[in-house]
């Protein structure tokens, strides 16, 4: 009976200190984590303070952090699928993850145009955000100009996938979306909201107008019109885009007789709307055209007192060094580098032909402040650009600033607007 009762107690006292031992592991590893768990939290809540405090900071370092922090997060968006890095972006400036430009642009770049001032001439280009979901974001980038669209009065989804394609060694792009809309109704929502608000941040707004793809080229003003009627009176300015080279048929309207007819109802309706009335609308061409019919295309903004030209859309001319690339034989229009020469040269020569007495939207192919001033000697009065920007992120918008500024200043010019044209005077 001892010996039992002894193995009991020795018993009893080993599973005691066992569960001591488990107890005190318990606790150890509960105390592991416990530490980890605040040290993720206290990083976290630090991360997201600091964030916090830049984004409300008006400092001039506070503008540098935020653009050296998304610099360094675009090379991450281009080795995404094109079109899931671009949707990825729209969505993150919807939320209004974008950084903002703290500093006064220069007086130097100050253009008057359109019965309205652009604290600067570099805009951005329609077909970043077609819907309107993103242009205030943009427009606090530090943008002097932001235009959406294309928009098409009907929703549509586009062409079919894979529908965008990067050269990146010649800083190119080749696109075929197709005008891809969610439509009037969807865009007209943000924008009224917009509009109806008190603290809309500085900048211009540009709508794009587009024609839907199954409307018969016979009808396509009637697109236009009802872009206008629709979401026409909620922009800056009006655009009517007849150049795109991935709607079959589109670029037909760009013929005198077309384009005549076509403008003539667009500006019939935008003078009919008490809220369109005032609207500047400006015509998107292509780079492809002959030198007739760059005439022709000057002809009729003349007689039909068109407000601007923006020059030009995409190409669909391919140099032999993008043919040669893996994706130079893919159907749809090539952006970016390749594409300044030729723009350039429309532009200068419809500069021409106007007597520049119509103002010019220079785009295609502006990658640096030396590109976007070339553009202004052309003629352009205001710049462009898109793919650059696609690949070059936010920071760009600032540095290809400082460099417009750097150019006038080397030639003498106290701003853009004393360059506008400069190529085209004696010397």
């Amino acid at each position: 009976m001892k010996t039992v009762t002894i193995d009991a107690r020795r018993a009893s006292a080993t599973v005691s200190s066992r569960s001591r031992f488990s107890s005190q592991s318990g606790t150890s590893e509960d105390a592991t984590s416990a530490r980890a768990l605040r040290t993720v939290s206290v990083t976290v809540m630090t991360a997201i303070g600091a964030f916090g405090l830049v984004r409300a900071s008006d400092s001039e370092m506070a503008e540098s952090f935020e653009y050296a922090a998304y610099g360094a997060a675009t090379p991450a968006f281009r080795a995404l699928d094109p079109e899931l890095a671009h949707d990825l972006g729209i969505a993150m400036l919807e939320l209004g993850l974008g950084p903002r430009q703290r500093t006064r642009d220069s007086e130097s770049l100050t253009v008057r145009a359109f019965g309205t001032t652009f604290a600067n001439p570099i805009g951005l280009a329609a077909g970043f955000d077609k819907d309107a979901r993103a242009f205030e974001a943009l427009m606090k980038m530090g943008f002097g100009f932001v235009e959406i669209g294309s928009v098409t009065p009907q929703p549509q989804p586009g062409n079919p996938k894979p529908r965008a394609f990067r050269l990146i060694e010649h800083g190119a792009v080749i696109n075929r979306y197709g005008f891809n809309s969610k439509g009037h109704e969807s865009a007209k929502g943000r924008l009224a909201a917009y509009r109806a608000r008190e603290d809309v941040p500085a900048g211009v707004l540009g709508v794009n107008l587009g024609k839907n793809k199954t409307t018969p080229e016979a009808n396509a003003a009637d697109d236009y019109v009802l872009g206008v009627d629709n979401i026409g009176e909620y922009g800056d300015y009006i655009v009517v885009n007849v150049s795109s080279p991935n709607t079959p048929g589109l670029r037909n309207l760009q013929g005198r007789k077309h384009l005549s007819g076509l403008l003539r109802k667009v500006l019939s309706a935008r003078d009919r709307n008490p809220a369109t009335a005032k609207k500047p609308v400006l015509v998107k061409i292509a780079p492809d055209l002959t030198d007739a019919e760059i005439k022709d295309v000057a002809s009729v903004v003349k007689s039909e007192k068109v407000d601007g030209v923006i020059v030009s859309n995409t190409t669909v001319a391919r140099p032999e060094e993008i043919k040669a690339h893996k994706h130079g034989d893919e159907a749809g229009g090539l952006s970016g580098k390749p594409l300044m020469e030729s723009s350039t040269r429309v532009l200068h020569e419809l500069y021409r032909l106007t007597g520049g007495k119509i103002p010019l939207v220079g785009c295609g192919g502006v990658a640096s402040g030396e590109d976007a001033y070339a553009k202004i000697r052309a003629g352009a009065t205001l710049v462009q650009l898109y793919t650059a920007f696609a690949f070059g992120g936010p920071p760009l918008i600032l540095k290809i600033k400082r460099e417009l500024e750097e150019c006038l200043a080397r030639d003498g010019f106290k701003s853009v607007e004393e360059a506008i044209g400069v190529a085209h005077r004696k010397r």
